[in-house]
C-alpha cells in the first residue's frame, strides 16, 4: 500500500508492519522485520569461511565474489543493494 511518499508493507500473520521509499524496499524491510520478530535473525558472518559457507548455500560462486572484490574492491553488482550502486 502506498501512503504519501512511502510504501507500507504488513505481514498479515504476524501483524508486523514496515515502510520503505520503494515497494521493493518496504518488502525487504518486512522480510527482515518478520525474521527478527520470529527470532530468526542469522548469525554474524565475520570470517571468510562463514561467508564462503553462506554463499555456497545460496548457490553463489564464492570465487566470483572474491574475484570481483580483487578486481574492483566491491561486491559483484548482483550482491549490492541500491544504496551501494553509484
Amino acid at each position: 500500500m502506498k501512503s504519501a511518499d512511502w510504501w507500507v508493507a504488513k505481514d498479515i500473520e504476524t501483524g508486523v508492519t514496515t515502510q520503505g521509499e520503494t515497494r521493493i524496499e518496504a518488502l525487504e524491510n518486512l522480510d527482515e522485520a518478520v525474521a527478527l520478530h520470529r527470532g530468526e535473525s542469522g548469525d554474524v558472518i565475520d570470517t571468510p569461511a562463514k561467508e564462503r559457507h553462506v554463499l555456497e548455500a545460496l548457490d553463489i560462486d564464492p570465487e566470483e565474489v572474491e574475484n570481483a572484490r580483487d578486481k574492483t574492491g566491491e561486491l559483484p553488482d548482483f550482491m549490492q543493494s541500491d544504496d551501494d550502486v553509484p
